[in-house]
């Protein structure tokens, strides 16, 4: 009864764990970010990222008055683009970015960068364009200026200027402008107001230099402004015709003052339009016309067309306008053109005539004629001309007015034809035959006609006299008196010699056509014979071709033709007399073989000769000619028998005759003259073995080169006498002391001559180390077995060349040490290399720089450090440059070169590396790293030399550089209401990993912040040390923030479950949880605290909650305080409410035995009325169990069920036992009083099932129980009944003490 009591007094409690939490904090890279402005929306900007020691799961945002650019998601960080950035607009701004776990939020600003990006095209300032220029502008003026912005920077913000299209569009204005790079529009050609155009207009762009957009180098452009050129006109053009020709016809019988045409100029600079004066500045015919004011040419005197029939009728004028103005360059401004006037025929001509022919005639009047002379043979045929008559009829007057008719008149007239019959202006007349048989020149030898030409007109004519003469004609061929003449000639006679010459023809025409020509026609020997064309004598014509032997007897035509070409024919026979022509003649050819020292020579010269036989012409003599070798031979001069007088060596002939005698035999006649014949008889001597081959030196000295495999060494030569090639056929042999590194090869030259080369195989050279001499042996024999062989002496000498590659010294290559930050200067190593060739050129040479810092390669760093000379000198070459913390390992990778090495052989050696260690230097000052830690100062747990805050620190030297020292340079303490108060010796310091700072004294009273200045400075072990300060603010948190948490369990549990309460007690608070102590608390009585825990609740900026503060964030986190409830939490409160002072606790006794005494009499009256009610309860109960008893498990009544029993009737009825109860085991947390508790759990009302999570909290029996006492009858009896059909045992779930049946 008093544990109901005590349940409606106290107040609902929380349960909760505290732990100290460390507040997550960013990365040291989260302080800005760089981002491009064409940045999609909705793209991946960067990410949020922080660490939290405790593993909390974080939450990420942002804020802050730009924080609209972004879109965060708060579980992972990733930051998205939600608005698009503009660098124009806004190129940099801050926000405010936050990360926190479930009980610290930490907020940084977070500087964005936007990068520039080409999303801008230019834009030209002014889009209406327009300007005025002279048409005298000088080319290369500046027209216009224009100026197109680009907001971007860098190359993408350069604006480059262009004109895409000039209007007109001619090949002329494409170029006729320019543009600069600053917008100036140049002019770059001339203008002209007439010629070109008045009004240009240039389509102008812009383009920026390009820049990267979108991941792409892009090229912006401006959208095209157009400027409007007006030109204006200037005075510097002349005049100009309105026609480009002008002509015009006037009769030539035409009155002075006639108008013939009128010309037109204007100013031909259109905008001025200056008035002109008109002249005639040259005329062809002066005089004839003049112009007036008005540009009208009028006749001003006589005109003549015939006086103008050379300038095809025509009067040339040249007139001139001139402006009345001078133009701009002071001279007159004028024009000229030429003007044509024709003039017209009048028919004031007769036909007249002249001998001449056209087109040569002239026609002038003193050459006009009437007397003509031709010429015509008789009997002509009709239509044919009379020859030699040059007539031309010619009338000056043009058209109708110049033709004129022609006609013959005369004693003779009908024998001739006039032709042509009509003409115009002139024709050349020709006089044809008309009748043939009247032209006869044996009538008569000369003939008349006129010839009248009659204007067809005016009827005016004109008449000439033609006398013509008849040309006789042939009628007469020559004759021979003889058909046939025999004639006789020598053959082979001289050429011209005369076979005849008394053959005639004769003809009985006179003059021309009585003269003979004589020919011979062609036929057998007419190449042979000629004849002379007056006199008739026939000749010889070639008398080498005259041979009796080949023809004897020829027949010639000889033809007579006379002046007419009639002719006549007659045969002559010439007969050949024989003479001594013919050379004896040797019947095949002598070629003879006999062996040298045994063969012999027998042969018989054949000859005969084709003259007459029997004569003297064709007798035979043989007759052996002197010769290098005839004196060997004998020749019989009758027969030709040719023999040798005795034995034949070959050797003893010349070698280029190869062993052949040639003797020449002379055949010859016995006419007049004497002819012979000669004859080459050859005798080859065949050659045989008999000489030994013959070196041409002594011995022999050939030189090569080492490491040169089939090179030529050098060359042998030997002769053998013998001549033939398989005698003198030589080949070579080596022998020797290595012989086998060589080969000979013999090549044959020809005449017994050879060469043997000595040369190298292609796989073998010679090493000059090795061997440098070789002696052989070189054999020249001959291929017959049986020969002999000779030899010599060859001598090799091996010349060395530049074949081993150069070697780097191991020992020059040891590294080296080099301080950095221009500690060192000058030259710190020297490499070293050697060759063991005697010509090497050796310089050292730089491959390769490598550059690590702790064994990683950080790219080309220290390239320009270090630079090696030539002669493997290691000089410094940037100093101040070399840096240990950016490098701290340098390799030289070096080789050495040989510049003399042969081309073929490898000229590097092996690469070789230099390490060059750089050695730190006290160049870097230590640095605080960042932390994002609150300190707070606790006065109870404050001890001496106990630790209240720390901080850590870097230097980026290294050894002794980089050890850091801690010290405190000096303590402020600011109170609440801002005042400093300087404190010595309140906090010191030592160094480990980190710089902790303990307490030595501290007041307690004091309530403010501590500012703690810390110094980190190195100790280098040369030089000046480097330091860096830092200031620590330490919070000082006031006793009444201490908060008391009471626990239903021992002090050894909550021990146990420190860190799981401290991690519900900050997630509820979001503050550092500084638990301060954990007792047991002693209490006897049934659901009071076993233990409590103290300790405060800070946040980072060192302010604390209250338990008030606690309390309501406590009951907010659901999650905190169920995971709290379940740890054992059942008081909140803090350590004065239950440890009042004295005088309030004596007060509180009195006034609480006076309510108490009340209590108990109301407590009393209660307790009877609710013993009674149980007793009753517990003897249903009882009965209810001998019921159950009764009752088999699973049986169902089909009557109405009753509520608050397992049965149907009220007979028999068993309470519901397992009945629902939100109870969490803590009395004073029931929201029901005694009375409530007793009616919920009565027999006779309806109850609820149980939940589940309460049954496990019911059920859970906590460590440390005391011995469990009798079971109660009433549970006893339930967990006896049988298992249901489901096999399983139904039990009560939740045990009702007021139901307890022990007692009875």
């Amino acid at each position: 009864m008093a544990q109901l009591w005590l349940s409606c007094f106290l107040l609902p409690a929380l349960v909760v764990s505290v732990a100290a939490n460390v507040a997550p904090k960013f990365l040291a890279n989260m302080t800005s970010v760089i981002l491009p402005e064409d940045l999609p929306v909705g793209a991946q900007a960067f990410w949020l990222v922080a660490e939290d020691q405790d593993n909390d799961p974080l939450t990420y945002g942002m804020s802050g008055p730009n924080a609209y650019f972004f879109a965060v998601t708060p579980k992972t960080g990733e930051v998205k683009l939600a608005s698009a950035l503009d660098y124009e607009t806004l190129y940099t701004f801050k926000v405010t970015i936050s990360v926190s776990d479930p009980y610290i939020q930490v907020q940084r600003e977070m500087l964005v960068i936007v990068e520039d990006r080409n999303d801008n095209a230019p834009v030209f300032q002014n889009t209406a364009f327009s300007t005025s220029i002279n048409e005298t502008l000088p080319v290369g003026s500046v027209v216009f200026s224009v100026l197109a912005v680009d907001k971007d920077m860098g190359s993408a913000g350069m604006v480059v200027y262009s004109i895409e299209k000039v209007i007109p569009s001619t090949g002329d204005s494409e170029h006729l402008f320019r543009i600069l790079a600053n917008g100036s529009i140049v002019l770059n050609g001339s203008l002209s107001y007439n010629n070109k155009s008045a009004f240009y207009q240039l389509e102008l762009k812009a383009c920026d230099l390009g820049g990267m957009y979108h991941n792409t180098f892009t090229i912006q452009c401006s959208l095209p402004v157009f400027l409007s050129i007006s030109v204006v006109d200037q005075p510097d053009l002349d005049p100009q015709f309105v026609r480009e020709f002008y002509s015009a016809s006037v009769a030539e019988d035409a009155a002075k003052g006639t108008s013939v045409l009128t010309v037109e100029a204007v100013d031909g600079d259109k905008g001025i339009n200056d008035p002109v004066i008109y002249s005639i500045s040259y005329s062809t015919r002066p005089g004839w016309f003049d112009i007036g004011a008005d540009g009208v040419i009028r006749v001003n005197g006589s005109l003549d067309r015939e006086q103008l029939l050379e300038a095809d009728e025509e009067v040339q004028l040249q007139v001139t306008a001139t402006e009345t103005h001078l133009n701009i360059y002071g001279q007159e401004a004028k024009v000229s053109i030429w003007v044509t006037v024709r003039v017209m025929d009048v028919n004031d001509h007769k036909p007249e005539f002249y001998n001449c022919s056209l087109p040569a005639c002239t026609f002038t009047p003193e050459e006009a004629q009437v007397n003509f002379t031709g010429y015509v043979d008789e009997h002509a045929s009709p239509r044919i001309p009379i020859d030699d008559l040059t007539m031309v009829v010619y009338d000056p007057d043009k058209g109708s007015n110049g033709t004129f008719l022609l006609s013959l008149g005369g004693p003779d007239a009908e024998a001739f034809s006039v032709s042509p019959e009509r003409a115009v202006g002139s024709a050349s007349v020709q006089v044809l035959v008309r009748v043939s048989a009247l032209v006869d020149y044996e009538r008569q030898t000369a003939m008349a006609v006129q010839v009248v030409a009659t204007d067809s007109v005016s009827q005016n004519f004109s008449v000439a006299m033609v006398t013509i003469h008849l040309r006789d004609i042939n009628d007469h061929r020559p004759t021979f008196p003889q058909s046939l003449y025999v004639l006789t000639v020598p053959e082979h006679s001289a050429t011209g010699s005369v076979v005849t010459d008394s053959i005639h023809a004769t003809d009985p025409d006179t003059g021309a056509w009585g003269q003979i020509t004589y020919s011979l026609l062609p036929g057998n020997g007419a190449d042979l014979f000629q004849v002379d064309p007056v006199s008739g004598t026939v000749t010889v014509r070639n008398g080498e071709l005259l041979d009796r032997e080949s023809q004897a007897v020829y027949y010639l035509t000889l033809q007579a033709t006379d002046g007419g070409n009639l002719s006549s024919s007659t045969t002559l026979q010439i007969h050949l007399l024989d003479i001594n022509d013919n050379a004896p003649v040797v019947s095949g050819s002598y070629n003879i073989f006999v062996q040298e020292e045994e063969g012999n020579v027998s042969v018989t010269i054949q000859a005969h000769d084709n003259d007459e036989p029997g004569t003297n012409n064709s007798r035979l003599l043989f007759n052996l000619l002197p010769g290098p070798y005839s004196h060997n031979f004998s020749l019989d001069p009758d027969t030709g028998l040719l023999r040798n007088l005795g034995p034949l060596d070959r050797e003893a002939i010349d070698p280029a005759l190869e062993g052949r005698i040639v003797l020449t035999v002379l055949v010859s006649d016995c006419g007049e003259p004497v002819l012979g014949t000669k004859v080459n008889v050859t005798i080859t001597v065949e050659d045989i073995n008999d000489n030994l081959p013959i070196f041409n030196q002594s011995s022999y000295n050939f030189t090569v080169k080492e490491e040169d495999p089939g090179v030529l060494v050098g060359v042998v030569k030997a002769w053998d006498a013998d001549q033939t090639e398989a005698n003198n056929r030589i080949s070579f042999s080596l022998s020797g002391s290595g012989a086998n590194y060589f080969m000979i090869r013999g090549l044959v030259l020809g005449a017994g001559w050879a060469e043997g080369y000595l040369r190298l195989p292609p796989d073998v050279s010679l090493d000059y180390e090795t061997q440098p001499v070789f002696n052989l042996t070189v054999s020249a024999e001959n291929p017959d077995p049986q020969g002999g062989e000779t030899i010599v002496d060859v001598c090799v000498n091996v010349k060395d060349v530049n074949d081993n590659p150069p070697t780097l010294d191991v020992a020059s290559l040891r590294g080296i040490r080099v301080a950095e930050n221009g500690s060192q200067h000058g030259q710190v190593a020297v490499v070293v290399a050697s060759d063991v060739d005697t010509s090497a050129q050796l310089e050292i040479q730089l491959v390769n720089i490598l550059c690590t810092k702790a064994g990683v390669d950080v790219g080309s760093l220290c390239w320009g450090w270090f630079s090696v000379a030539a002669n493997g000198s290691v000089y410094i070459n940037q100093s101040k440059a070399i840096d240990y913390e950016a490098c701290d390992l340098v390799t030289l990778v070096v080789r050495a070169c040989d510049l003399a090495t042969d081309p073929g052989f490898q000229a590097y050696s092996n690469n070789g590396s230099l390490l060059i260690t750089i050695e730190d230097v006290n160049d870097n000052a230590p640095y605080f790293l960042p932390e994002n830690k609150t300190f707070v100062i606790i006065p109870e747990l404050v001890l001496p030399n106990r630790e209240v805050a720390s901080v850590r620190a870097r230097d980026d030297d290294s050894g002794n550089n980089g050890v850091i020292l801690f010290s405190i340079l000096r303590v402020d303490f600011i109170s609440k209401d801002g005042a400093t108060i300087p404190f010595q010796g309140v906090f010191s310091i030592f160094t480990s990993s980190e710089a902790d700072v303990p307490v030595t004294s501290l007041d307690s009273t004091l309530q403010g912040t501590y500012q703690v200045t810390v110094q980190a400075r190195d100790r280098p072990s040369l030089g000046p040390f480097l330091e860096a300060t830092t200031t620590l603010n330490l919070f000082t948190v006031d006793q009444s923030y201490r908060s008391r948490l009471q626990f239903s369990t021992p002090k050894e549990e909550v021990g146990a479950n420190r860190q799981a309460i401290n991690a519900a007690l900050t997630q509820a608070t979001r503050t550092t949880v500084y638990i301060v102590d954990i007792q047991d608390i002693d209490s006897a009585a049934r659901a009071r605290p076993h233990s409590y825990l103290d300790a405060y609740f800070v946040f980072p900026n060192g302010s604390a909650l209250t338990l008030d503060e606690l309390s309501v964030m406590i009951r907010n986190d659901q999650d905190s305080l169920t995971q709290l409830l379940q740890l054992g939490l059942v008081v909140l409160g803090s350590q004065e409410s239950q440890e009042s002072d004295l005088s309030k606790q004596l007060i509180s006794v009195i006034i609480g035995l006076g309510v108490a005494l009340l209590l108990v009499l109301v407590i009393m009256t209660m307790a009877f009325v609710c013993v009674r009610k149980s007793y009753n309860r517990k003897l249903q109960a009882m009965k209810a169990a001998k019921e159950a008893r009764k009752t088999a498990a699973g049986v169902m009544p089909s009557a109405p069920a009753i509520p608050g029993t397992n049965m149907y009737n009220t007979e028999r009825a068993n309470p519901m036992l397992n009945l629902p109860n939100k109870d969490l085991g803590l009395e004073y947390l029931s929201p029901s009083n005694d009375l409530d508790s007793v009616s919920v759990n009565s027999l006779d009302d309806n109850s609820v099932d149980v939940d589940k999570n309460s049954q496990e909290i019911k059920e859970h029996r906590p460590p440390h129980t005391p011995p469990e006492p009798d079971p109660e009858p009433l549970s006893v009896v339930l967990l006896g009944r049988q298992a249901g059909a489901s096999g399983q045992l139904e039990g009560p779930s939740y045990t009702n003490a007021g139901l307890d049946t022990t007692d009875l």
